[in-house]
């Protein structure tokens, strides 16, 4: 019998809220696999993530040269390469996208279905299971040349102490620089990762940079990037559809009938 699980990251008390959603999400269309948040000891208050039936792991974060940290502080990478696509919440500290990689230490499982804190899933998505690892979808978003670069909010993984250790033994050497953090070092340590269609990590601004590939009765995953929908007074007003989406999830409410009524306004 294989051992299987879903993976976040709850990397802040920001990201509770987050978690929160994404479980509900993963009840909502049945999920047959718990739902795993990595926590960093005393980063948040696990209790909420408990009794909302999540599986909390606290393990310690990776320790990195200071070197390294600096050369990824959110400082730093914003003054190099500002974000302009979106707003990045003042919460988002791009050093802790790095835990995510612990998810490969977790080999008591034999396959794990990472999804970001701020994703939403529509549609069961367990039968990811049967895919061998590692899979990921595109970073689309705006333009099409996304197409060409892997997004880390949503992958597929099989957990290996070796593979960690390799990834460890790559990721902080002099004067490497992950622009992305997470994100391009999987896509350099996965150079093969390409495999789920876009639609299992439907990136929310592609709602309005690209309308004409959101297809409400596709999407298995929506991504939230960028913007949060449980920050106050910071979306644009041209994703009001999907933050009502949001909260209705997180919310509990009449989500099957909200998603009948975007589906036929797409017809």
């Amino acid at each position: 019998m294989f051992k299987n699980a879903y993976v976040t990251l709850v990397n802040s008390p920001d990201y509770v809220i987050g978690a929160v959603a994404l479980k509900r999400s993963l009840v909502r269309v049945q999920a047959q696999a718990p739902l795993i948040c990595i926590v960093v000891p005393h980063s948040c208050d696990c209790k909420v993530l408990v009794d909302e039936g999540c599986l909390v792991k606290e393990v310690d974060a990776p320790v990195f040269s200071e070197s390294f940290c600096l050369r990824h502080s959110r400082e730093f990478l914003h003054n190099r390469e500002p974000f302009d696509k979106g707003d990045k919440p003042d919460f988002h500290n791009p050093l802790n996208n790095f835990c995510k990689l612990l998810l490969w230490t977790f080999d008591e499982y034999d396959k794990l279905i990472f999804l970001d804190a701020d994703t939403l899933v529509l549609k069961n998505i367990d039968h990811l299971f049967c895919y061998p690892g590692f899979l990921a979808a595109p970073n689309v978003y705006n333009e099409l040349d996304g197409f060409h670069r892997m997004n880390s909010g949503v992958f597929v993984a099989e957990p290996s102490q070796l593979i960690y250790k390799e990834m460890l033994d790559k990721l902080d050497v002099p004067g490497a620089f992950w622009r992305r953090t997470d994100q391009t070092f999987l896509q350099e340590f996965w150079p093969n990762w390409h495999g789920l269609p876009y639609i299992y990590n439907v990136l929310q601004h592609l709602f309005i940079h690209l309308p004409e590939l959101w297809r409400w009765d596709e999407i298995y995953v929506i991504h939230y990037q960028y913007e949060k929908p449980w920050q106050k007074n910071t979306f644009k007003k041209q994703l009001k559809p999907l933050i009502d989406l949001w909260w209705a999830v997180y919310q509990l409410q009449d989500v099957d009938t909200m998603l009948e009524r975007l589906i036929a306004d797409d017809s």
